[in-house]
């Protein structure tokens, strides 16, 4: 399994110079709390894709796979353009031959468990999501469902009133087939509000395939 961890962003609520994912939590940066989950999966290749604070991150990562004895990749996300442009910037290091799970430096909770249930319910073939439901989503990307299946994610600012009302959310965190995702990448437009490469957008796009869209949920809200 190739794991791709984004950890580009600038984290503007924290008001502080060090990059989001390298801010303590229990002794560790938040990043190396995900990276430490991933590692307890069975996965072959590791890509973490880095853009705010320079260099900071890869040495960090460095540091961190000397010490493990863990190969760590890094792509660097310059401009940041969204969730898809992202992952785009690990394409040519993924492995078509398995899936590929997509987690976040900035989410350090989500258990090694909960993980596994979403790389199940994916299997070799399907697109699948970790979701929760929320009483108050807002800002958050809603799962729209007709007849029980998802067939579409949409964030917050594209939403629709009736979609807003939708307490199903989006946690971000995929497992998706390779090969289908290099392709659903390439076909991502910018065509929203916010003008950016939405990872979410190749849920429509697999729905449009005929690729099967499945869910998972976490043992407990908080860990997304």
């Amino acid at each position: 399994m190739n794991v791709v961890i984004l950890a580009a962003g600038m984290g503007k609520r924290m008001q502080s110079a060090l990059p989001k994912v390298l801010h303590p939590l229990a002794g560790k940066p938040l990043l190396q709390h995900v990276i430490d989950t991933a590692r307890s999966l069975s996965l072959s290749k590791l890509c973490v894709i880095y853009g705010h604070g320079g260099a900071a991150v890869p040495e960090m990562l460095g540091k961190l796979a000397e010490a493990t004895g863990t190969s760590i990749d890094t792509a660097l996300q310059q401009p940041q353009l969204g969730t898809g442009h992202a992952v785009m910037q690990a394409v040519p290091q993924l492995d078509e031959s398995v899936p590929t799970l997509v987690l976040y430096g900035d989410v350090p909770l989500t258990t090694a468990a909960s993980l596994g249930r979403l790389v199940e319910a994916a299997g070799t073939d399907k697109l699948a999501i970790l979701t929760v439901e929320q009483a108050n989503p807002f800002g958050l990307g809603r799962i729209v469902r007709e007849n029980g299946s998802i067939v579409r994610i949409v964030e917050e600012k594209d939403a629709s009133e009736a979609e807003r009302a939708i307490r199903e959310i989006n946690s971000g965190i995929m497992c998706i087939p390779t090969v289908h995702l290099k392709r659903w990448l390439a076909a991502l437009s910018n065509n929203n509000a916010q003008g950016e490469y939405y990872l979410t957008d190749i849920v429509a796009q697999a729905v449009a395939d005929g690729v099967p869209v499945g869910s998972a949920q976490p043992s407990a809200a908080w860990e997304v």
